[in-house]
This record gives C-alpha cells, sequence and structure tokens, in this order.
C-alpha cells in the first residue's frame, strides 16, 4: 500500500495560503477550504470575488513558496554532489539505473509467454510513477545543476 497523499492544506504552501488568505480576506479561506492543489488554489482564487490586487498577491506567494521548495531540493543536491561520500554522489544515477533494470526485466519477463509472471495493474502504475519520478528528478536535477553553474561563471 502506498503512504496517503498529504492534503493542500496540510503542505507548507497550503498552510501558507491558507492564512495569508485568511488575513487578506476571511471568506475567502472558506473559498479554498476543498482545494488539493495549489493549481486548483490558483484557479479558486482566479473566480473569487475579491480584488484584483489580492488575487494577484496570494498568486505571487503560491509561485514563491513553490519556488523556495524547489530550491531547496536542488540544494540539497548541490551539496551531495560537492560531498566527499561516494554514496551521496552516486545515489541519484544508481536509482536510476536500479529503475530501468528492474522496469526492462520485469517486462521482458511479463512478455515471454513461457514465463509464468505477469505485473499486476496497480504495480504497474506505481512502479509506472516511481519511474518517471525518478528520470524527471535524475535529467531535471543534473540539468538545473548545469544551468546553475554555467550562470555562475
Amino acid at each position: 500500500m502506498s503512504k496517503p497523499k498529504k492534503k493542500f492544506a496540510e503542505s507548507t504552501v497550503g498552510k501558507l495560503l491558507f492564512g495569508a488568505a485568511s488575513i487578506v480576506n476571511p471568506t475567502l479561506g472558506n473559498v479554498l477550504k476543498g482545494v488539493t492543489s495549489p493549481k486548483e488554489a490558483i484557479a479558486e482564487i482566479g473566480k473569487s470575488k475579491i480584488s484584483n490586487e489580492d488575487k494577484i498577491k496570494l498568486q505571487q506567494l503560491i509561485y514563491e513558496q513553490q519556488n523556495k521548495e524547489i530550491e531547496s531540493i536542488t540544494s540539497r543536491w548541490e551539496a551531495d554532489a560537492n560531498s566527499d561520500s561516494w554514496l551521496s554522489k552516486n545515489v541519484r544515477p544508481l536509482v536510476l539505473v536500479w529503475c530501468i533494470v528492474i522496469f526492462s526485466f520485469a517486462g521482458i519477463l511479463d512478455s515471454v509467454e513461457s514465463v509464468p509472471f505477469h505485473i499486476g495493474e496497480l504495480w504497474n502504475d506505481t512502479f509506472e510513477k516511481v519511474m518517471m519520478a525518478v528520470v524527471l528528478a535524475y535529467f531535471g536535477g543534473r540539468t538545473t545543476e548545469k544551468a546553475t553553474s554555467m550562470f555562475k561563471k
């Protein structure tokens, strides 16, 4: 079983948004109670009947907080890359290689008629999401690291 996804209202961005929304306009806090993602929150803010200035403030708040979270992840990865530890430098590539090998091996086994192996739908979906996250995180992180180092020069 997978861990239940944290509700948007319980996330850092959600807490910050609901707190700010209540200060800016108390009725907006009620409008945002049912949202489950930053994207939905931005859409609800856009539909709400508050001033455009307040809408812009709240939407900027969401974007700024999301950017801070992304920057903190990037800085952790950069710290790993600059570490003296072999494992911390190589954990992302190793996880990527492991996922590719396991995914390929399972796919081959599942496609051979004489082998009694079948990937269940739940596992297929789960592994697909893990694989996408790992590939995007690895290549996205590498691209960010390269771009950062180019801009610093």
